[in-house]
């Protein structure tokens, strides 16, 4: 039988730690009798995509991302619509993606799942024609995600600090939404007109269930259904700030709870008031004022367990840490 290829493209900063005992895992998990295994270092900012292209184009079966949400994003984004299957290692400092797909953290099992090779079809998104496979957005997280990326430090710690800096100066915005009617699906107490205005403090658009270190921004998302859950946060006072945060970590964002509406669309446009930032998978980048945000269905086949892309409950065991880091830093202010 002929052996599968696998290469693992390997982010060598991502997280702030070496990869070398993954590297070595690498050799001692993964079946050599089946697979042709080889470990390309990325290089520069960007590498991992130009390296994931060329295995797609020269035939490789599974391309591995060893990294953050970056490196994810960038080796994914390389790969849909390709004969190539994702594998991924999670090693990032919020691993949105492997979190919703129940990818374990711990690189051995992540290892010893790809493996197994099992892999299933699931959704991306586009916004304004790059992919996104977790999520993209326009305001408030947009602007924290700017503020996170110039950090010299990364981690849940260095982003509720950006969080808590950015609450006292943000001010909501005014937004046109225009959708696709067809496809719309209210949640719950909502009620949308197409082409109608909202105030909002946030807006994101899911196709997974979180950003990362189980912040659930759209708890009931699925990768496998052909539609985005849109979470629109209208303007709070800042007293509400620890009950938005604890909705936030424990999964408890829900339309009809005080100051969000949620609703499903295959397809949405948005015209805000001014150009500026939105973005993508927590990359921020400028934009216009008018943002096409759209879901392509089954665009992608990635190493997880079968029923993983579909909607699942969020997980609860880090609750408690997260919230103890939210009032320890809210305390110091």
């Amino acid at each position: 039988m002929q052996k599968k290829t696998i290469r693992f493209i390997v982010n060598p900063i991502s997280g702030g730690s070496s990869k070398k005992a993954i590297i070595q895992a690498i050799d001692d998990i993964i079946d050599t009798d089946r697979y042709d295994c080889e470990v390309w270092p990325t290089r520069y900012a960007g590498h991992s995509a130009v390296l994931a292209t060329m295995a797609a184009e020269n035939g490789i079966d599974i391309v591995v991302a060893i990294g953050g949400d970056g490196t994810i994003n960038e080796v994914a984004r390389s790969l849909v619509h390709t004969d190539t299957v994702l594998g991924i290692v999670p090693c990032g400092s919020g691993n949105g993606l492997a979190r919703h797909l129940q990818i374990p953290l711990d690189y051995r099992k992540a290892l010893r799942m790809i493996n197994d090779a099992n892999n299933v079809a699931i959704d991306y998104g586009l916004i304004n024609g790059r992919p996104f496979f977790c999520t993209c957005g326009m305001g408030f997280d947009a602007n924290v995600s700017y503020r996170f990326s110039s950090s010299s430090k990364r981690g849940l710690r260095t982003y509720i600090e950006n969080t808590i800096t950015a609450l006292a100066k943000y001010k909501p915005e005014t937004y046109q939404l225009k959708f696709n009617a067809e496809s719309l699906k209210l949640k719950g107490q909502s009620s949308m007109v197409n082409g109608q205005s909202v105030e909002a403090f946030t807006i994101a658009l899911a196709n997974a269930s979180q950003y990362g270190n189980n912040a659930y921004i759209a708890p009931y998302a699925s990768m496998a259904d052909g539609l985005m859950d849109v979470t629109i946060i209208e303007p709070f006072p800042m007293t509400e700030t620890p009950a938005m945060a604890y909705r936030l970590f424990s999964g408890k964002f829900e339309d009809g709870t005080k100051h969000i509406r949620m609703f499903q669309t295959s397809h949405l446009r948005i015209v805000r008031e001014r150009a500026g930032v939105i973005h993508c998978d927590g990359d921020p980048m400028k934009a216009e004022r008018e943002i096409d945000v759209r879901i392509v269905p089954a665009g992608l086949r990635v190493i997880c367990e079968s029923d993983a892309s579909a909607h699942t409950q969020p997980l609860y065991q880090t609750l408690g840490q997260q919230m103890a880091s939210l009032t320890h830093l809210t305390s110091h202010k």
